[in-house]
């Protein structure tokens, strides 16, 4: 999971707090893309939306000073507790969040810890086990093909909809990963159940159907429309001649 899954670790270290002071990095804050400033829509990285969503505020450095003081902060950390993990031989994440609550944040907090400007403290509640399993855990939209397959990460998801009947015309999943490597797929907010597929099935491929051959049906000689057809036709031809007739007739006329 790469950078994703660092951030979910650092985040579970900081839930609680109002707000982070970070710099500017993408997997904390970045700069909204042109498509993005079209729309409208404000850029969120993976580490954002966990924080948005356990609402904690991060608070990007811009000025020179700023960086300056997130850069040093981010070089004791670096320095310090890198050499402290190697020499304790830890080697796992759930060793170093121990030893970071046991021994190594208490003894950074005594060496450099400075008094709040205000005493009210304004952590809130840790969330709920489900609460936090729902924040923890790293999104991405992927696109609905018209046979209900999502492509994500070289697999190929076959989602199971309860009604295929309507197929899913410019839709978009969200795929959710955990940590331990599970898997969710929700569509329209609500979990759907896949298949992961090794290969992706071919389509299969209909012959073409031979059009059908128009037969045209002559009336029956009892058919009414048989019925005084030569009485219809000789009339026909009568109107027609005394039409012509009195066309001759008025153009003699004329002067």
């Amino acid at each position: 999971m790469g950078s994703g899954r660092g951030a979910a670790i650092v985040d579970r270290e900081v839930w609680g707090a109002p707000a982070l002071y970070t710099d500017w990095k993408n997997v904390y804050k970045r700069e909204p893309t042109q498509r993005e400033r079209l729309r409208g829509k404000a850029p969120t990285t993976q580490f954002g939306r966990m924080c948005e969503r356990l609402e904690i505020r991060i608070i990007a450095a811009s000025s020179p000073q700023a960086k300056g003081r997130v850069e040093r902060n981010n070089g004791v950390h670096q320095d310090r507790l890198v050499k402290k993990l190697r020499r304790q031989g830890i080697a796992s994440y759930e060793a170093a969040n121990e030893f970071m609550e046991a021994e190594y944040l208490a003894e950074h907090n005594r060496r450099f810890a400075q008094e709040a400007a205000r005493a009210e403290n304004y952590h809130v509640r840790a969330p709920s086990a489900a609460k936090l399993r729902e924040v923890f855990r790293l999104e991405t939209e992927r696109w609905i093909s018209n046979d209900w397959v999502v492509q994500y990460r070289g697999h190929f998801l076959q989602l199971k909809p309860q009604n295929k009947r309507y197929g899913p015309t410019q839709a978009q999943a969200l795929i959710c990963e955990w940590e331990d490597g599970a898997v969710e797929v929700h569509y329209r907010g609500e979990r759907m159940e896949y298949e992961d597929l090794v290969v992706r099935p071919r389509a299969v491929q209909v012959e073409p159907r031979e059009p059908a051959k128009q037969v045209r049906s002559k009336p029956a000689q009892e058919h009414p429309w048989r019925q005084g057809y030569e009485q219809r036709m000789k009339l026909q031809r009568l109107n027609r001649s005394q039409e012509s007739a009195l066309v001759g007739v008025s153009a003699s006329a004329t002067p």
